[in-house]
């Protein structure tokens, strides 16, 4: 009764050990050297190679790049920028290494379980051993020698598993590659976003400044035509007063003197008369000459001098663009999705 409990339970404790033992890229037990990444999950080392391998082209060797490369975890997707030894450069799960070394010693070094031995469904009591190439599908070798499969290509289940394994492996590392690839593209496009965003923030203050300076030269310079105007009205204004201030001073003179003379043509003594009307014809007649008063030439009033022509100012105004011209922008946007379309077929 004793010994019955630990047989059950020594199953469940070394399947959890197992399970902690299986290398996320090859689904294998971990094969030495373990490394560990630093957000401590591990990988065999050489599982991890080639991954860093696939992710980083460029990169030949241990020692022969300057600046390294990027690393993506396949448990956690934790990115990790490593130094110019590479994978090689990572430290060594030891307490893993050992943990495998006393696995083995205790004699479960056999292939890990992934189920039950899957039977054949045409001979029950046959296991599935073998992998017909021309079907594509694992078989028995009962249906190789009598069965559906006579005629076919067989391999040995155990190669072909190899085979697939390695298959597979390698396209978890051409997708973990892939991603990184997309992330960087991903990380470029944001950084480009961000740039974008600043530039124009920076040109709008930039085409601001530039508008309110041609303001501040507009609004100078009718300033300046205003009082210019003003000016000319005031003096004009001004010699026209003196004018009428000069015609009626003269009006009020002639009004005296009609009315002097009409009080002299009373004057009933012919000798007086006389004496005294040559003087006062005179004086008429002087007053009949208006000539000696000044008066403004015709036009005078019209200020039509002082219009602008500012229609091909207004035609400057209205083509105000920028540096370059529409043919230019259009040649821009279309290297811009050109580039586009090129970095999505290098996805493909």
């Amino acid at each position: 009764m004793d010994f019955q409990p630990s047989i059950i339970r020594e199953p469940s404790t070394m399947e959890t050990l197992e399970k902690q033992l299986i290398c996320p890229i090859c689904l294998e037990m971990f094969e030495k050297p373990v490394v560990i990444l630093p957000c401590q999950h591990n990988l065999c080392r050489k599982c991890a190679n080639d991954v860093f391998q696939a992710a980083n082209p460029y990169w030949q060797g241990r020692g022969t790049m300057i600046s390294g490369g990027r690393f993506r975890c396949p448990s956690c997707r934790h990115e990790v920028i490593l130094d110019r030894h590479g994978v090689y450069g990572l430290q060594r799960n030891l307490l893993v290494e050992n943990i495998i070394d006393i696995y083995k010693e205790e004699g479960n070094s056999k292939p890990l379980k992934k189920g039950n031995q899957p039977m054949c469904e045409e001979h029950e009591d046959e296991k599935i051993n073998i992998y017909c190439i021309s079907c594509q599908v694992p078989t028995c070798s009962m249906c190789k020698v009598f069965g559906a499969h006579k005629d076919c290509e067989v391999a040995p289940l155990q190669n072909v598993f190899e085979q697939q394994k390695t298959e597979l492996t390698d396209g978890i590392a051409m997708l973990v590659a892939g991603n990184d690839r997309v992330q960087v593209i991903v990380d470029q496009l944001e950084e480009t976003c961000k740039n974008i965003e600043e530039n124009s923030r920076h040109q709008k203050h930039m085409l601001m400044e530039q508008f309110d300076r041609l303001y501040t030269i507009l609004e100078q310079r009718k300033d300046d035509m205003l009082q210019s105007i003003t000016k000319e009205q005031e003096d004009r204004v001004a010699f026209i007063k003196d004018l009428i201030r000069q015609h009626k001073e003269h009006s009020e003179t002639s009004s005296k003197l009609v009315e002097n003379a009409i009080q002299f043509m009373d004057e009933p003594g012919i000798a007086a008369f006389l004496i005294n009307a040559k003087k006062l014809l005179e004086k008429i007649i002087d007053a009949c000459r208006t000539s000696h008063t000044p008066n403004h030439e015709d036009g005078f009033d019209n200020m039509e001098q002082f219009s602008v022509d500012l229609e091909q100012a207004e035609e400057t105004l209205k083509n105000i663009t920028f540096g370059i011209d529409g043919e230019e922008i259009e040649e821009v946007e279309t290297e811009e999705e050109d580039e586009a379309e090129n970095q999505a077929d290098g996805l493909q």
